[in-house]
């Protein structure tokens, strides 16, 4: 994986134009293993953006299939889809758009027993799914095993994108910014409805932020709340909570 081959030079020539990628982060790019928990509305564009900028292996996770209210939102799908498992759609739909990565398609959910395995190797997670439980999961078992997490959220008009850095030992994480209460309801896209661009922007945004992590561009935990209404945004430092019951612990 010391080079580029002759197609590749072509596919990525954009990138290689640029100082702040060039052959030596491409070649990061290729090296890179980046696993996505959740193939839907933040997914889709997050699993398109990174195939096609040549992040070299991605593992995707879902259990769900394609439904027709998908379509408004999950833009990896198209009608002739439904009923398929997400995970086969989606792996058939990365490999026809660039067929030199390598795409793992893996039809479970996220738990505490197949989390650790799913996550080896892993250089980073984005976490694009729409439940406590699991954003709690990603958080323990990225929090554990040092790999940062980028975690998206997007309701109604307003997204929200987190990054927490476990490279870094001082790194707050998923539950210093939203404790875990017992009975927590999630709203989620079925329940509380969402503008379908929305979740584009922020799935775009959590490709943009894995592929600068890669590329060695940031450094550190922040969250940012958009406006899909106004267009307008808000960007926040991140620190530790000292009484964080998930990376708090001792």
């Amino acid at each position: 994986m010391s080079e580029l081959s002759g197609k590749e030079q072509l596919r990525y020539s954009r990138h290689l134009m640029l100082k702040e990628v060039g052959l030596e982060g491409q070649l990061k790019l290729k090296a890179a293993h980046v696993v996505v928990v959740g193939a839907g509305g933040l997914g889709s564009p997050a699993l398109l953006y990174l195939a096609a900028s040549g992040v070299g292996e991605l593992t995707l996770l879902d259990d769900d299939k394609v439904e027709l209210s998908n379509l408004q939102r999950q833009v990896l799908y198209k009608v002739n889809h439904l009923g398929q498992a997400k995970v086969s759609a989606a792996g058939k739909v990365l490999g026809s758009l660039n067929n030199q990565i390598t795409v793992n398609s893996i039809e479970q959910q996220l738990t505490e027993q197949n989390a650790e395995q799913i996550f080896a190797g892993a250089t980073l997670v984005l976490d694009c799914s729409d439940n406590f439980t699991t954003r709690y999961t990603v958080n323990r078992f990225c929090l554990k095993a040092g790999v940062p997490l980028i975690s998206g959220a997007a309701i109604a008009s307003e997204g929200q994108l987190m990054c927490f850095d476990f490279r870094l030992s001082d790194s707050p994480c998923y539950g210093c910014l939203f404790p875990q209460q017992p009975q927590q309801q999630t709203l989620n896209c079925d329940n509380a409805g969402v503008l379908s661009p929305l979740l584009g922007v922020i799935g775009s945004m959590q490709a943009l932020l894995a592929i600068n992590l890669i590329l060695g561009h940031h450094e550190g935990s922040q969250f940012v709340r958009f406006d899909g209404l106004s267009l307008t945004q808000q960007q926040f430092k991140l620190t530790k909570a000292a009484q964080c019951t998930e990376c708090g612990r001792d």
